[in-house]
């Protein structure tokens, strides 16, 4: 699928969600002046992430950093790339969303801003 995803899209950047989950993994794809908006509510996270954080009583913040909670890849593409690139993986069989936007930097703020929309 990403094979695919390439010949038809301009994909700006890949990053695969391991650990240090979104809050870690995201911005080393990103340019110094670029971070990342998440809508946090525009996926579900799979039973077992919500599984670990009851019985470890973890705070969201903590899933978020620690695992994927369910974002396995994220791919930046340009905004108005966006649908295309989720139909062509939906085609493929791939679980995709658009989960969230690419956004100036501040200054002295995280890259990754974890946001339910």
């Amino acid at each position: 699928p990403v094979l695919r995803l390439l010949e038809e899209v301009q994909v700006k950047a890949f990053a695969h969600i391991t650990g240090g989950g979104l809050p870690e993994n995201l911005p080393r794809v990103l340019p110094e002046n670029l971070a990342v908006r998440i809508n946090t509510g525009s996926w579900t996270w799979p039973p077992i992430f919500r599984w670990l954080q009851e019985q470890g009583q973890v705070a969201d913040a903590e899933m978020y950093r620690t695992f994927n909670c369910g974002v396995g890849m994220v791919a930046i593409v340009a905004p108005e790339d966006a649908q295309r690139t989720i139909d062509i993986l939906h085609s493929a069989g791939e679980q995709a969303w658009r989960l969230g936007e690419v956004v100036a930097a501040e200054p002295g703020k995280s890259k990754t801003a974890l946001q339910e929309a």
